[in-house]
């Protein structure tokens, strides 16, 4: 179930909200009513994020052993290739 709470609840319950994350429970915040924010552990961001910041390594590697480059039109033409045929 979503944890959602008005930004408020950032300042003024703190301690729940920290408690919700290091529980692994995302917190959803709003502001007049509309989504503002997510908070969420470190070790959840990390998950979301660690296997991007690889990929966007092994590309750079990529680049500095090749001088191939391809324009925006050729890089996405390919991505949707790829996506279209699975």
């Amino acid at each position: 179930m979503l944890d959602i709470r008005p930004v408020s609840e950032l300042r003024n319950n703190f301690a729940d909200i920290e408690a919700a994350v290091k529980n692994g429970h995302p917190v959803y915040l709003t502001k007049n009513g509309y989504g503002s924010m997510v908070v969420m552990s470190i070790e959840q961001y990390s998950a979301l994020t660690d296997d991007i910041e690889r990929k966007l390594d092994e590309t750079d590697e990529y680049a500095e052993k090749h001088s191939e480059r391809l324009t925006h039109d050729q890089v996405f033409g390919k991505v949707r290739a790829y996506k279209n045929n699975k």
